[in-house]
């Protein structure tokens, strides 16, 4: 391993001292276009493209080689295929607009695709009119930060993902806007890698789609109006933090998805207007604390095959429902939580409330059966019958309860 490990350093000092070489690219110059300047390129040099249109599709990059754009360079595919593919490590594609990918129904084409490569940067890019922004496959260490990945996606059979990758190990996906494609940032097998600080909003399925992937980081993004905020498949040892989950509405819409995942923290967000903000299912010891949960449909739904996981320390704000399961019984706990609805008193003046709330309602269960039931939502006959089901639960699950509810929110 340590023997690699200098192999590695060596190679890339030989890479960026020793062919340090700059070629200049523009319409005056002795090299005119991108695809000869690639070609005429030693291992370690630098092509700087001026501003102008560089016509190209399917160049492939076989060399270490960092190409630059100056404001106004443009790489445009012109709907003919992908258009730039990574095939070496220390790749660098900085400062560059690149548009028009063609769109197929056999094939992931890409702006930019990769293939077994390592530590390549692909940083301050817009990527624009595309099916797939970014394909990254098999690789490791890259940095992908402070590109906007844009597109005009309407429907899911029609689009690509903006950032996707698919078994790769120690990424970095950072401040990055992604915009109108299938999902925002798509991730399968992936792993110890940090997602921090994306804005992912307006796609048609997924602001975040994840599945098989362990030992990330999601950190202070931000999933809105998109089909459904994030969908976490799959997977383990997760933290999400600081992210914000906002108006993501729709039939089956909601803000994060917990499916057969298991070990995570889930801290410190803010769900707000999202159908519903949590839907767990085989979801198992994740620690979900210190959230805001703001004016949702449902806050959470959380369905039988969920087990020891831990709701703590969490705000819960005008919501529609606060919390659903469709089991009878309780396998997780509810504890420490503010909840809006909560009509207990403190009498000890400790700061929870002296009477255990349910966050379960029955009307919760009616909705569940009979959807337009919503219509009822404020009369009079159902609060009648959550009062009678609050004094003696028969269908809500007894053992759901907050023993120690705050009286005050949480800031």
């Amino acid at each position: 391993m340590i023997l690699r490990a200098l192999f590695v350093f060596v190679y890339l000092c030989c890479c960026f001292w020793s062919h340090g070489a700059t070629i200049e690219t523009c319409a005056s110059c002795s090299i005119k276009d991108l695809r000869t300047a690639v070609q005429n390129a030693q291992p370690g040099d630098s092509l700087i493209l001026q501003a102008g249109v560089y016509p190209v599709h399917e160049l492939e990059i076989t060399k270490p080689l960092t190409i630059l754009g100056k404001q106004g360079a443009i790489i445009d595919g012109e709907n003919q295929g992908e258009i730039l593919i990574i095939h070496a490590d220390s790749v660098n594609i900085l400062n560059l607009t690149i548009k028009n990918v063609a769109t197929s129904y056999v094939k992931d084409w890409a702006a930019i695709s990769s293939d077994k490569a390592s530590y390549c940067r692909i940083e301050n890019n817009k990527i624009l009119d595309t099916f797939f922004g970014m394909y990254i496959r098999k690789s490791s260490h890259f940095t992908i930060a402070n590109n906007q990945v844009i597109s005009n996606a309407t429907l899911e059979a029609t689009s690509g993902n903006a950032i996707h990758l698919w078994h790769c190990d120690s990424m970095r996906i950072e401040n990055n806007e992604v915009k109108k494609h299938r999902d925002g940032i798509y991730f399968e097998f992936v792993k110890n890698s940090i997602i921090k600080g994306n804005i992912s909003e307006g796609n048609v399925r997924y602001g975040l789609h994840f599945m098989f992937s362990d030992y990330n980081k999601y950190l202070g993004n931000t999933f809105e109006n998109n089909g459904s905020g994030v969908a976490v498949m799959y997977g383990s040892f997760i933290e999400m933090k600081d992210n914000t989950f906002i108006n993501n509405w729709g039939p089956a819409s909601y803000g994060l998805l917990l499916k057969e995942i298991k070990d995570g923290d889930i801290k410190n967000n803010i769900f707000k207007r999202n159908t519903t903000a949590i839907y767990g299912e085989g979801a198992l010891r994740m620690n979900i604390s210190n959230n805001t949960f703001e004016r949702n449909g449902w806050a959470m739904k959380v369905l039988s095959s969920c087990m020891e996981n831990e709701v703590r320390d969490n705000n819960f704000i005008e919501n529609s429902f606060s919390v659903f399961t469709n089991s009878p019984r309780n396998y997780n706990e509810f504890t420490n939580n503010y909840w809006s609805e909560y009509k207990g008193y403190d009498l000890d003046k400790d700061g929870f409330g002296d009477v255990p709330h349910r966050p379960v309602s029955l009307f919760t269960y009616i909705v569940e059966q009979c959807e337009p039931a919503l219509l009822l939502m404020k009369s009079n006959f159902i609060a009648l019958l959550e009062l009678a089901e609050k004094a003696a639960p028969s269908i809500t699950p007894e053992a759901l309860v907050d023993d120690k509810p705050r009286m005050r929110p949480i800031w």
